[in-house]
């Protein structure tokens, strides 16, 4: 058999084959009916619906959640006792300055503070002795106001002197960089044997960042932040869990819109209870949802089983091998269902994709 009589062959069989199932459907007795197969079929059933307003966000923290720890005194960094990623106490030591210079200034106000304190029990003495004397009437009125002064101008060197030394100290106690809050290291800007200077700004050392204080900033389109209240319920996943929802609730709504790429947004602050785990962190990015109404146990159909025909609002209900175009009263919706207020009963099956090109059009 030559290959073109193996094609003519085959083009014969192919137009039998039309033929039989052309006769075999007219003479079928379900002709004027739809098959279960002629669409996806889904359950008229009860639950709540939620209008939403969707938003993106980032993960941020709360203020004085996120704190740059640095230093007042200038010097040597001597320690770096942490690095990046370490978990923290609040009071936990950080850095250690070289303190060879700040003791010797510590020193050297201890000491001036003991030469005042000698200086002051000498004038003591001599204005004891001089009051003496102008009891028994062996000194003049000034002599004795003389040792009143000298004696008032050391109880003031006295009290200068120890003012440095409480100075001393401080600026001592200052060469130990301590943690401010609880926390986990963000970043370290200083390493050891840097010197650093306070003179102008403090320097930072670390950054320290509370995970079990963090809250999201959702921005949020202007055609939909006239609807957002605070205390409203929220929910949001992030990128790295996109299967796993956080709950929350709206804790502020800034009234300063930012317009990016020529569209108005408004910052809504969701606050949630920080996850067991610490899994969130700060700059994940975050799809919000926040929710406007919730209306509970109402009818719901998929919304791609509500249709218009002939200017009605309809669905396709199966009945056994039946299906009927029905009227229906529809209410709210979301991105996926249809509350069906009146016209269909819980439990019904309705048509969700419209019916194959061979199947007739419902009854």
């Amino acid at each position: 058999m030559t290959k073109r009589t193996a094609i003519w062959t085959a083009a014969a069989v192919l137009g039998v084959a039309s033929a039989w199932a052309a006769q075999a459907f007219v003479r079928s007795p379900h002709r004027g009916t739809a098959s279960p197969a002629a669409g996806e079929v889904a359950r008229a059933s009860r639950r709540d619906l939620e209008a939403v307003a969707k938003a993106t966000g980032v993960v941020r923290p709360v203020t004085g959640a996120e704190v740059r720890v640095g230093s007042r005194a200038s010097g040597v960094v001597e320690r770096l006792l942490v690095r990046i990623g370490d978990p923290v106490r609040r009071g936990q030591l950080l850095a250690e300055l070289d303190t060879a210079e700040l003791r010797a200034r510590r020193d050297q106000a201890a000491a001036a503070l003991a030469s005042a304190r000698a200086v002051l029990a000498f004038a003591a003495a001599d204005g004891g002795r001089r009051r003496l004397l102008a009891l028994a009437a062996a000194a003049s009125r000034a002599d004795l106001e003389l040792g009143e002064r000298a004696a008032a101008v050391s109880e003031a060197r006295v009290a200068e002197a120890r003012a440095a030394v409480a100075l001393a100290d401080t600026q001592l106690g200052q060469a130990r960089i301590v943690a401010p809050i609880d926390g986990v290291i963000s970043s370290v800007s200083t390493q050891e044997g840097e010197t650093v200077s306070a003179a102008l700004a403090a320097p930072t050392f670390v950054t320290i960042v509370d995970l079990d204080r963090l809250e999201v900033w959702a921005y949020v389109d202007e055609t939909d932040i006239g609807r957002i209240r605070v205390g409203q319920a929220a929910r949001f996943t992030v990128d790295t869990f996109p299967d796993r929802a956080f709950e929350g609730a709206v804790a502020a709504v800034y009234p300063r819109a930012e317009i990016r790429d020529n569209v108005v947004n408004y910052v809504v602050v969701v606050r949630f209870p920080p996850p067991a785990d610490r899994v969130l962190k700060p700059e994940m990015t975050a799809s919000v949802s926040i929710v406007l109404e919730r209306r509970p146990g109402v009818l719901l159909v998929p919304r791609r089983a509500v249709r218009s025909e002939g200017g009605r609002t309809v669905v396709l209900v199966q009945d056994g091998e039946r299906v009927t175009a029905r009227p229906v009263v529809v209410g709210r919706r979301d991105e996926v269902s249809c509350e069906i207020v009146e016209g269909l009963r819980e439990g019904e099956a309705v048509l969700v994709a419209a019916a194959s090109p061979g199947a007739p059009r419902p009854g």
